[in-house]
């Protein structure tokens, strides 16, 4: 997260499988780290800032739990809570199953 903050997206996306999976639930997948990478590239214009309120590990898994401030296509700041799932393989980030809901202003 702190390499996404900085925009170092390849940075953090050294940490991801090349078959990396993430599913957005309600939304989108993008299955692999070329998919990620123009995905991030198209919504983060200006680094996210994140919030990390909760982290939990249990085996090959990690819960973030927190907020999001994002910027919209119209340069509006976007507030939202997360809740990302992450699957570890062989010490990279395998698979990604994020819960993102727009905070009421």
């Amino acid at each position: 997260m702190a390499a996404i903050e900085k925009g170092d997206y390849e940075g953090f996306l050294a940490f991801c499988a090349d078959d990396t999976k993430w599913t957005f639930l309600g939304d989108e997948t993008l299955d692999g780290k070329n998919a990620v990478r123009q995905w991030m590239a198209m919504t983060y214009r200006d680094p996210p800032k994140f919030t990390v309120s909760q982290l939990l590990a249990d085996g090959d898994f990690v819960v973030a739990l927190g907020d999001i401030e994002t910027t919209a296509e119209d340069g509006e700041k976007v507030c939202s809570s997360y809740c990302d799932v992450w699957r570890i393989r062989d010490g990279k980030l395998v698979e990604l199953k994020a819960f993102v809901v727009a905070k009421s202003a």
